[in-house]
């Protein structure tokens, strides 16, 4: 429409015009009510413009609407006769056939003394006015005498007859007012950006400072157009509008103001992101400080975890399902449960069973807790439906509280979880006291090798219980099975094996029933499978049914919650810093966790007294060297012959051991010694391809000797 000299020359002409007097102007309010009048003035029911209001119910829209009129009183108290004097002047020259420029111009002159976004606010209200009175004869002439006699004046009624073929026009035009309008809804957001978060040497807001002269002139200079097109036609006839081609420069004029207003969006998101990046910065320094201050209860530290906003019910009660406000929490020990929207169903399960067996005697201490799901959701991925669906399936499963919605957790919220408690998509449970201090950074392991005697969940009772326990059998399989707890107190000789060798099982079992019979003791075996390869898993326990070989765990689940004890077993140690230390009892659960990488394994005890644990090699070895030993089960007993020779046969093979840490583990150790030599084992970095059913795909730590 203009050379590029010519817009250079025009916007120093505009800009020449700027002469702020330092007032400050509310137009926000007045914008909302320019929106609401165009947003009706309109010819096509489908020309909707997106209201800046978001009405929560009719008594919140209502009281809203009050507070607007209070608004509207101010402004127009103060801005009437500004609104009414450029309306009259855009009319007047349109009718004495001004050019669009000078015209503009001349707006600008009247306007010298406002902010940009203001003199845009001010020129849209008397746009407003003047296109609003034109719409509302036209909706009301016929029902209403005055309004006939009005509109007969302007001709509208005449107009309104030939408004199929006026169509085009009229469509072009409100393009146009929408782009308006959005170009406008711009600048004042970026009035309304907050000083305290941004400063004009940010380079977004810097840019956008450069280019709103521009913008504000194109807006205005619609504003021209689109009220020519009203008054001559109200004063000419739809004959004007049929007989002239100046329909072609609405449609230009929208095109320039669309990439205006997208160039303007793109800089807002820009100024949105450094604020809600500083928002978070200082959300997150708040969240330390407030986690190392001494409060009376968790009031502070719920509430600025668990955002509220507008709902003064956040959080929903999983035996109700009802929403409920965090008061139902006050003063009370709580465990957050963290995880991500695809924590397991094994570990929901058993999560639950603990819960529930917790609540059955209300007068117990362990019953003095409460639990409430965190899910934690990447504040990068655009929330879907199905993410809803997911989110509201968990939830409506869960029997204790859980947030009302992943929202109300902020960003800030889910970086303090990932670098302070070391949250990596792996459920974790930190626990707070009634004041809201953290007494376990992750109470998980404790749940999963205790369940609720583990109450109230602190470092200080994790390290009270591993002091108290003991490398016995029911630590392996305590909560699991009450068969293998029948086997223990009847004092029989137990085999608890793994793997997921077929053949070997076969080998192991026959040979292991043979000894027994030879050696006259009485023997129980029971198989329960590996940590992974769920696959291979099952096509042992096909094997193991239909030749008998042995007793196993048919529930799925068990198989799971025996290899997560374990595994929480060495993490719990890791988080107490004691994962090396000289422990016997913790040596023997690493070399466990080892042999469950390579092939089987076996651990023999008599009764709760564990006499042997070995790779399936080594166990192998020793029940068909029998023959090499047997002379000795008379003298030492079977436990001693059958451990003595072990150890010769583990003296010469020496198993490989390793270990994997997937990076979701969260706490990870930086080194750890090998269960066999005890020398420090190399760490390597390895790409896993895992479709195992519950097995996540990951990049793990493994550990050679």
């Amino acid at each position: 429409m203009l050379s590029m000299s010519d817009d250079n020359v025009m916007m120093k002409q505009v800009q020449a015009t700027h002469a702020p007097d330092g007032r400050e102007v509310d137009v926000a309010p007045l914008l909302h009510l320019v929106e609401d009048i165009l947003n009706r003035a309109t010819l096509q029911v489908s020309f909707v413009f997106i209201s800046v209001r978001k009405k929560a119910g009719q008594a919140h829209a209502e009281m809203e609407e009050k507070n607007h009129q209070i608004s509207y009183s101010i402004v127009l108290d103060a801005l009437s006769y500004v609104i009414d004097r450029i309306s009259c002047e855009i009319a007047y020259k349109a009718l004495g056939g001004a050019d669009a420029h000078s015209t503009t111009v001349a707006i600008f002159e009247t306007l010298a003394s406002f902010p940009w976004d203001a003199k845009l606010v001010l020129t849209l209200a008397a746009f407003a006015l003047h296109y609003g009175e034109f719409w509302l004869l036209a909706q009301i002439y016929s029902s209403n005498q005055l309004a006939k006699a009005m509109a007969t004046l302007r001709q509208l009624p005449m107009i309104m007859e030939h408004s199929g073929p006026l169509k085009p026009r009229f469509d072009a035009l409100n393009k146009l007012i929408k782009a308006m309008v959005e170009v406008t809804r711009c600048m004042v957001q970026f009035k309304e950006l907050p000083p305290s978060y941004i400063s004009e040497d940010v380079p977004a807001l810097t840019q956008a400072m450069t280019h709103i002269p521009t913008a504000v002139y194109w807006t205005i200079r619609s504003v021209v157009a689109c009220a020519n097109q009203i008054t001559l036609l109200t004063t000419m006839g739809h004959e004007y509008a049929l007989s002239t081609t100046e329909a072609w420069e609405l449609s230009s004029l929208e095109h320039k103001l669309t990439n205006i207003c997208d160039h303007l969006k793109q800089q807002l998101g820009s100024c949105y992101q450094h604020i809600d990046d500083k928002k978070n910065v200082e959300t997150f320094r708040m969240l330390v400080e407030l986690f190392e201050m001494t409060h009376i209860d968790n009031m502070k530290i719920l509430k600025a975890l668990i955002h509220a906003r507008d709902d003064p019910m956040p959080i929903v009660d999983g035996s109700t399902k009802r929403k409920v406000t965090l008061e139902v929490l006050r003063r009370k020990n709580v465990l957050l449960l963290i995880s991500d929207l695809n924590i397991s169903h094994d570990e929901l399960s058993i999560l639950e069973q603990i819960y529930n067996e917790s609540r059955i005697h209300t007068t117990r201490l362990d019953s003095q807790y409460e639990v409430i799901w965190i899910p934690v959701v990447d504040p990068s991925i655009v929330w879907t439906e199905a993410m809803h669906k997911q989110f509201e399936t968990l939830q409506s499963t869960m029997p204790w509280y859980t947030v009302s919605h992943p929202s109300v957790i902020e960003k800030a919220v889910v970086r303090y979880i990932r670098e302070k408690w070391h949250f990596r998509n792996k459920a974790i449970l930190v626990v707070l006291d009634p004041q809201g201090r953290v007494v376990s950074p992750n109470a998980i392991h404790m749940m999963w090798i205790w369940g609720s005697n583990a109450f109230p969940f602190t470092s200080l009772r994790e390290e009270s219980l591993w002091r108290e326990e003991a490398w016995r059998l029911e630590l392996l399989v305590n909560g699991i099975d009450p068969m293998i707890l029948n086997w223990i107190k009847d004092g029989k000789y137990i085999f608890l094996y793994g793997g997921d060798d077929v053949e070997w099982v076969r080998k192991f079992t026959n040979t292991a029933r043979a000894v027994a019979v030879a050696s006259r003791i009485p023997l129980e075996m029971a198989y329960v499978g590996k940590s992974t390869k769920k696959e291979l898993v099952r096509r042992v326990l096909a094997t193991i049914t239909v030749e008998k070989l042995s007793y196993f765990w048919q529930d799925p689940t068990m198989i799971w919650f025996f290899w997560t004890r374990l595994e929480s077993m060495l993490f719990s140690k890791i988080q107490q810093g004691k994962l090396d230390d000289h422990d016997p009892m913790m040596l023997e659960i690493k070399k466990l966790l080892s042999y469950d990488k390579e092939g089987g394994w076996a651990v023999l005890s008599k009764g709760s007294n564990i006499i042997s644990n070995g790779h399936g090699n080594t166990v192998l070895t020793t029940l068909v060297e029998y023959d090499l030993w047997k002379e000795e089960i008379p003298v030492k007993g079977f436990d001693l012959a059958y451990d003595d020779h072990h150890k010769k046969v583990h003296g010469v093979t020496y198993p490989c051991c390793r270990f994997e840490f997937p990076n979701t583990a969260g706490r990870i150790p930086e080194g750890m010694k090998c269960p066999e030599c005890h020398r420090y084992m190399e760490k390597y970095t390895t790409f896993l391809c895992c479709h195992d059913e519950g097995h996540p795909t990951a990049s793990p730590f493994r550990g050679e000797l």
